[in-house]
């Protein structure tokens, strides 16, 4: 597999928030995701969740199924748990030929709330990473036993955030834990993501490009606002439109030998930023970049 790019239809319709784009019907987003040149969509909110009404659904639109987030608990139950849990949507991805499940631990995530402030996120004690990362190699492992990559996503709000945590994540876990490298949780969360693709190459599984308004974000974070409040202050928008060098980010892919999907997850609030245009310059910034950097 070579790059490929695709969209996340967060932008047209936010799951965490249903008031953003709630409304907007699912054949209108896979519409403009097919014209803006995008060859695959993650799972969204609006998705029928059956292969025999998605696959048909996606293809008359010339859409894969790149994959979708999981919400995990293996901070407060054991792999097998674990395990079974994920079954229904394992089950889904393998029928619609995905190759990445994308995964994260939301057991004690406060991202959704919008009573918890960013500066309110879970930390986990030294001392647990060890169980922590032994149950998710166990999954890991798993996943890749039934032929997909395991993609872990880093994220605001939740235990692995911070430079720090991802470090002590990746010491904790197994090679058949892979990362979503998300630039803009990264830029954030104050992860410096150009090392981390040099340092663990091995480990880069998937690739989510959003861009950043650090001012934003600093300001939001600064008034005790929450992770959606940031949301629809604006802090997140779509490649090129922020402040992260994407050429850089496609030069440290180039290098690493990255095959797989590059995709775009910029939330916003959609009456404010039009999904279509703004994914049309997000996708156009990536291309470009990965063109100079002799990625595509």
């Amino acid at each position: 597999m070579t790059i490929r790019f695709g969209v996340s239809p967060i932008a047209w319709a936010n799951d965490d928030m249903p008031e953003l784009g709630g409304d907007t019907p699912l054949a209108s987003i896979l519409a403009d995701i097919r014209d803006v040149g995008f060859a695959g969509v993650e799972l969204g909110g609006k998705f029928p969740r059956d292969a025999a009404t998605l696959k048909p659904l996606l293809d008359s639109y010339g859409l894969d199924l790149i994959g979708g987030w999981y919400s995990g608990s293996l901070l407060v139950q054991d792999a097998p748990a674990e395990i079974a849990a994920l079954q229904p949507h394992l089950q889904l991805l393998k029928a619609m030929g995905s190759n990445v499940f994308v995964f994260a631990e939301t057991s004690n995530a406060v991202h959704g709330n919008r009573g918890v402030a960013l500066t309110g996120t879970p930390r986990l004690a030294a001392g647990d990473w060890a169980r922590f990362g032994a149950r998710m190699t166990e999954v890991a492992d798993y996943i890749a036993a039934q032929g997909l990559k395991f993609a872990y996503h880093h994220h605001l709000g939740t235990v692995v955030e911070r430079g720090e945590d991802v470090d002590a994540f990746l010491r904790h876990t197994g090679a058949s834990v892979g990362l979503t490298l998300d630039t803009g949780h990264a830029a954030l969360g104050g992860v410096d993501y150009l090392r981390l693709i040099r340092e663990w190459p091995q480990r880069i599984a998937h690739v989510h490009c959003k861009d950043i308004r650090r001012d934003v974000f600093e300001k939001c974070r600064s008034d005790g606002a929450s992770f959606l409040d940031g949301v629809l202050a604006g802090m997140f928008t779509v490649p090129g439109d922020g402040g992260i060098d994407y050429d850089a980010v496609m030069r440290e892919l180039k290098a690493i030998g990255y095959s797989g999907w590059i995709v775009i997850e910029a939330e916003q609030d959609p009456a404010l930023a039009p999904p279509k245009p703004y994914a049309a310059k997000g996708l156009s910034t990536l291309r470009e970049a990965a063109a100079r950097a002799g990625l595509a």
